[in-house]
């Protein structure tokens, strides 16, 4: 399941935010199955590593730019 970079631009900062913390969560599951050995396909981790990467990269961007969030 590999996030579009075109579809994280359309969420909000607090989609993002959801999105960040269920992408930890299912990498933290993945790596627990690839350790038990019942991962059958060990790419999804990889993969699901990079969509995190590019959450994290957007709200990084957002936030030095000031754009999509609050002023203070």
């Amino acid at each position: 399941m590999t996030v579009r970079f075109e579809k994280l631009r359309g969420m909000s900062p607090e989609e993002l935010a959801r999105e960040e913390s269920e992408l930890r969560d299912q990498i933290w599951k993945l790596q627990m199955q690839l350790a038990a050995g019942q991962l059958e396909n060990p790419r999804k981790v990889r993969d699901s590593r990079r969509d995190l990467a590019r959450v994290l990269t957007l709200r990084r961007q957002r936030r030095d730019t000031g754009a999509g969030g609050t002023q203070p």
